[in-house]
């Protein structure tokens, strides 16, 4: 004899998963804090160090780079990173895709460059060991972003993310991601797009904990970074 007890509705199931999700999101929001103020205590000596190697080249400008950036929901926020190019880098970027076609094409497809004549040395340096995200611990403090999360895109280019746009705006960008685990510098903007909608489709704790241990094999390697 069948009990409707038994059965589960769509409104149970539907419950159920927002629960779920609840759980998840308190979850990775205590783990997004505890993991912050760990890199922000990192942030303190290793900015020092990077003020001085600037100063030795030269270079008085601030070491932080701060720009708007599309966080979850289309809301816009103020987005910290180290700085790893010359001062006026928006400047020097329109004028060389303007009298270099070859670039603005590589540009238009990558929306960044191979040989970026804006890293300056020692933006160099802190790309390819990734010391140039450390600033976006504050954004995760103060949570704009997430430890794991899809990359935070330009406003300028939310036309090139088309249909793209909706699906990856739902979740909060992070420090890292599906798509720097899958290929980074590697991929396209393209399959960039791609790999951060499928997982805003697809977030959860496991395939969370799965991007966090892989990052550390990635930033340890150097794969894909530029």
């Amino acid at each position: 004899m069948n009990s409707d007890a038994n059965v589960l509705t769509r409104e149970d199931i539907t419950v159920f998963f927002k629960i779920k999700k609840r759980i998840y999101l308190s979850l990775k929001r205590i783990f997004d804090i505890l993991m912050s103020i760990i890199g922000l205590l990192l942030l303190i000596p290793i900015a020092f160090f990077i003020k001085i190697a600037y100063m030795l080249n030269g270079d008085f400008h601030s070491i932080f780079f701060v720009q708007e950036r599309i966080g979850k929901n289309g809301k816009l926020f103020k987005f910290y990173k180290f700085r790893s190019m010359v001062p006026n880098a928006d400047e020097i970027l329109f004028r060389t895709l303007e009298i270099d076609k070859i670039m603005a094409e590589e540009y238009q497809k990558n929306k960044k460059l191979k040989n970026d004549p804006r890293i300056t040395k020692v933006g160099r340096f802190i790309r390819k060991t990734s010391l140039d995200e450390l600033p976006q611990f504050i954004n995760v403090f103060l949570g704009d972003m997430s430890l794991i999360g899809n990359r935070p895109y330009l406003p300028r280019e939310k036309n090139d993310m088309g249909a793209y746009y909706e699906d990856i705006i739902k979740t909060k960008p992070g420090l890292t991601g599906y798509w720097q685990v899958s290929g980074r510098s590697n991929t396209t903007f393209k399959e960039r797009l791609k790999f951060e909608q499928e997982y805003s489709k697809c977030a959860g704790l496991k395939l969370d904990l799965k991007i966090f241990f892989k990052t550390f094999s990635v930033v340890l390697f150097r794969k894909g970074a530029d």
